[in-house]
């Protein structure tokens, strides 16, 4: 377990709450920072992220079979974002990272880590691969284009010498308005990825078998996912923001729940919601008393174009 961040001690941190705790929410003007983190010149510490290490010759394949992403053979220093799932298709774990030619190193939400690398190892059998938990050895840092790299946590507080400080506000504003979801924020237990966006981005649809790829194809190929994600723009005259997990209403009638919220610098006041599949992209939603318009995702209609040419 990560204590708070050693860049809380910078002038004008406020240490942020809920999953966010341990790390600075900004520093002092969280909208500025915003544009600072889109320029190029900010960071945003994310070391309360956990970071897991998979390391032997066997470790690409192995993550390659029981995942969603196409891992075999990735270059080295490549990106990706890949998904457990469930045997029916519900995301357990997700995880970003990249491999560096001798280990795929990856960050996870705060406190998953345990879980995850206790999972993976009992999938190893006779695999020549090692699982390791080493959050408190190397934390997370955003960069320009919400790129995160992973630095040895000795060296966090020098971070502060290449770049302007941006809190996790900031960071949090711009992930919502691009529409990436977090997961166990913005996704429950029951969701499945066509529901989140994931589907291209976190899932591979060419490759061979994984756990839940039976789910993830059918609602690919024959029908629309049960709920869609969306980017909700929020009535700016209303001074507060939605809780996550809020109910969404249309009319009298219950039809989804916030997930994680924001003000941003150029769209304002802004959210990620989960959405039944009968909700129409024109409905006007409230959340906590606030009306909601929606931006679309998720393509209500995903699926239907591959069922016209079945």
């Amino acid at each position: 377990m990560t204590s708070a961040s050693p860049l809380l001690r910078l002038a004008g941190a406020v240490e942020a709450d809920g999953p966010d705790i341990g790390v600075a929410a900004h520093y002092g003007d969280p909208l500025r920072e915003q544009k600072v983190l889109l320029g190029g010149q900010g960071f945003v510490d994310l070391s309360h992220h956990g970071v897991v290490q998979i390391s032997g010759p066997d470790r690409l394949g192995w993550l390659h079979s029981l995942t969603t992403q196409f891992l075999d053979g990735l270059s080295a220093h490549t990106t990706v974002t890949t998904l457990v799932l469930s045997p029916h298709g519900h995301v357990e774990h997700e995880m970003t990272g990249y491999d560096d030619g001798a280990s795929f190193w990856a960050h996870v939400e705060p406190g998953a880590a345990p879980a995850l690398v206790a999972w993976l190892d009992r999938m190893r059998f006779l695999m020549r691969v090692e699982v390791f938990d080493v959050t408190d050895d190397w934390a997370a840092v955003a960069r320009s284009e919400l790129q995160v790299d992973l630095v040895p946590r000795t060296e966090l507080a020098d971070v502060a010498t290449a770049g302007a400080p941006c809190g996790v506000w900031a960071y949090e504003a711009l992930r919502i308005a691009r529409g990436v979801p977090r997961f166990g924020v913005d996704i429950d237990h029951k969701t499945i990825p066509n529901e989140a966006g994931w589907i291209g981005s976190a899932v591979h649809l060419d490759k061979g078998c994984y756990r839940g790829q039976e789910t993830v194809a059918r609602v690919h190929t024959l029908g629309r996912p049960p709920r869609r994600l969306v980017l909700l723009h929020l009535d700016g005259s209303v001074d507060r923001l939605p809780l996550t997990g809020h109910p969404l209403m249309l009319g009298e009638r219950e039809v989804g729940r916030v997930g994680s919220a924001a003000r941003h610098f150029e769209l304002g006041p802004i959210a990620l919601g989960l959405v039944k599949r009968n909700v129409g992209p024109d409905d006007v939603l409230t959340a906590d008393g606030v009306p909601a318009s929606q931006e679309v995702i998720v393509d209500p209609d995903v699926g239907l174009h591959v069922r016209h040419r079945l």
